[in-house]
Order: C-alpha cells, then sequence, then structure tokens
C-alpha cells in the first residue's frame, strides 16, 4: 500500500472511477489541465483527455445543469464546485432538480451525480471559502452527503458516491487535504455509505463527529487518557443518510454523549444528532448526564486574524467531557 495524503488519495479514486467506466466524466472551474485549484485533478487531463476531464465556465449553475443533462443521457458525471460557500449559485439544480428526478420520474431515471468541493477552515482562507454548509445539503431528501475524515475512507467512500445511482454531495475539508498521510491501497475498492466508522473505543463518553473534527476530537480522547477517562470516538463519515445505529450503540454502552461539529451550532447536524438519541428510548434512558454540544459560535465565519478563536477545538472538546464526567 502506498502511503498518501488525502487529496492525492482523491485523485487516486478519481483515476479509478475514469480507467472503470468510460461513461465517468470530470468537470468544473480549472479541473482540467491546471488540475484543480488544490492539484486533485492533477494529471488526469492529460491521461484522459478534453472530452471526460475538462474545464467549464466560472459558472457553478451551468455546471450542475450539465450534470443533469448528462445523466439523463447515461453519464455518470463528477462535478466541482471549486468551494463549497459557493454552493449558492447552483442550488436550484441540486435540491429543486437533481435529487427530485428520480421521484419525479417515477424511477425510470437516475441522477448518478458527484458534487466535489473542498470546504472548512484553519487554513485562513478568504471569505466564503471556508464555510461549512453540509447542515443544508443534509436537510435536502434525495441526497446523501458525504465527509471524510482520512485518506483511506476518501478514496473508498468517494468511488462509492460515484457508483451510487443517487446525488451524492462529496465534501472535502481543506485542512486534511495534506496534513497527514495514510496507508491507501492502490486498487479499486470503496467504503459503504451511511455506515459510521468507530475511530477510538472507548467506555466512559462517546464523541459523534465528521470531517476534519475527527482529527480534534481523537486529540481530545487522548488527553483523556491522562485523566483516567476512556473516550469513544464516532467518525459519522456520511451524516445524510446516518448511521443512529452504530450512534446509539456507543452511547448505550458509555452513557454519556458529547457532539462535535465546525459549523456553527443552530440547526446542524448535531442537532440531528442529539435528536435521534433523544427518540431512542435505548439510547436516552442509558444517558447518566445531559448531552453536550462543541460548535461554531452562531455568527458569520470569522475573518482570518480571528480564525483560530472562532473555530472550535480538542481543548472545548475535553472541556465537555469534564462536564459530562462531573455531572451528577
Amino acid at each position: 500500500m502506498a502511503q498518501l495524503t488525502m487529496v492525492q488519495a482523491i485523485t487516486n479514486a478519481l483515476d479509478n472511477a475514469l480507467e472503470k467506466d468510460n461513461n465517468t466524466l470530470i468537470f468544473g472551474e480549472d479541473v482540467g489541465v491546471n488540475g484543480g485549484v488544490f492539484r486533485a485533478t492533477e494529471g488526469l487531463n492529460e491521461k484522459y483527455g478534453d472530452d471526460r476531464v475538462f474545464d467549464t465556465p466560472l459558472a457553478e449553475s451551468a455546471i450542475g445543469g450539465l450534470a443533469i443533462g448528462l445523466s439523463l443521457e447515461q453519464y455518470r458525471p463528477i462535478m466541482e464546485i471549486q468551494f463549497f460557500g459557493f454552493v449558492f449559485e447552483v442550488m436550484d439544480s441540486i435540491s429543486a432538480q437533481m435529487s427530485r428526478t428520480r421521484y419525479r420520474m417515477g424511477g425510470t431515471r437516475n441522477m448518478p451525480i458527484t458534487v466535489r468541493s473542498p470546504y472548512g477552515g484553519g487554513v485562513h482562507a478568504p471569505e466564503l471559502h471556508c464555510d461549512s454548509l453540509e447542515g443544508l445539503m443534509a436537510q435536502t431528501p434525495g441526497v446523501k452527503v458525504v465527509i471524510p475524515s482520512n485518506p483511506y475512507d476518501a478514496k473508498g467512500l468517494l468511488l462509492a458516491s460515484i457508483e451510487d445511482n443517487d446525488p451524492v454531495i462529496f465534501l472535502e475539508h481543506m485542512k486534511l487535504y495534506r496534513s497527514f498521510r495514510d496507508e491507501v491501497p492502490e486498487e479499486y475498492y470503496t467504503v459503504p455509505l451511511g455506515k459510521a466508522a468507530v475511530a477510538h473505543e472507548g467506555t466512559d463518553v462517546t464523541i459523534v463527529t465528521y470531517g476534519y473534527m475527527v482529527r480534534e476530537a481523537l486529540a481530545a480522547a487522548e488527553a483523556m487518557k491522562e485523566q483516567g477517562i476512556s473516550v469513544e470516538v464516532i467518525d459519522l463519515r456520511t451524516i445524510q443518510p446516518l448511521d443512529v445505529e452504530t450512534i446509539v450503540a456507543s452511547v448505550t454502552k458509555t452513557g454519556r454523549l458529547v457532539v462535535v461539529q465546525e459549523a456553527q451550532r443552530q440547526a446542524g447536524v448535531s442537532a440531528n444528532v442529539m435528536a435521534e438519541v433523544a427518540e431512542r428510548r435505548e439510547a436516552i434512558l442509558a444517558l447518566k448526564a445531559p448531552i453536550a454540544r462543541v460548535a461554531a459560535p452562531d455568527t458569520v465565519y470569522a475573518f482570518g486574524l480571528a480564525e483560530n478563536d472562532w473555530l472550535p477545538g480538542a481543548e472545548d472538546i475535553q472541556e465537555e467531557i469534564l462536564n459530562v464526567m462531573k455531572f451528577d
């Protein structure tokens, strides 16, 4: 196995997908010859040609419309939104069109579209580039939302997303692109959508999170060992559909829950996790303390100088772990 960064694992997955199926196409702003802003498609235009890996105009709405039309003609489009903060320009295509097409056409048509996009903070990018808008997508019926936290999962989840006959929003945290390496098989493999992973086993408290916050949660779990607290970390991997069974099994075991998201507190994925746990009899009755939540403030994303203060991190998670452990 090769030791790959997450962006290298994504490039490898895209290469595997293009090689496997001639009807798979990649397109977006600067994804062709330049290989994308983060070089996630580097070398693919040269290998597969302009007909299969190509640039589009700077118009997200046109990219979404093209993906819908190609899907109706039996293609399997992989469209890139250069930064997910620009998703508002293509919301009609995603939420009003591709998400509803299978239902609208009585199951006679598929929308096998993968919407790839970088997102997330901690990299001091300009305004609108770092916003965590996954909650908007998770509330859109008809689409799946996938957010990997490591290179191995990134490749397997991306290939599973491309195989899926429904639209999948595949979000890639910018801080994870080159922050560490992982063993990633060179051959084609998939990681199932809708299935969470136990990233770290523990017995005293459960942390449920996704994306870059998995790294912060693992750091918090390691720090808690010094205080004799055993932390279990659940990596959601897919936030829509949500793997409630894995969450409930962990909460039932530990009796305490801390939910973590990078996005603003209001109406996010963490609120959905908390509601699902509260509605499950076996989970709510197993709780020994109120559910705690770690999230960003309910403000617009902070400018660069305040970014690190605005974003939640391992210390915030540790504080909430101690709160639920001390509850009496």
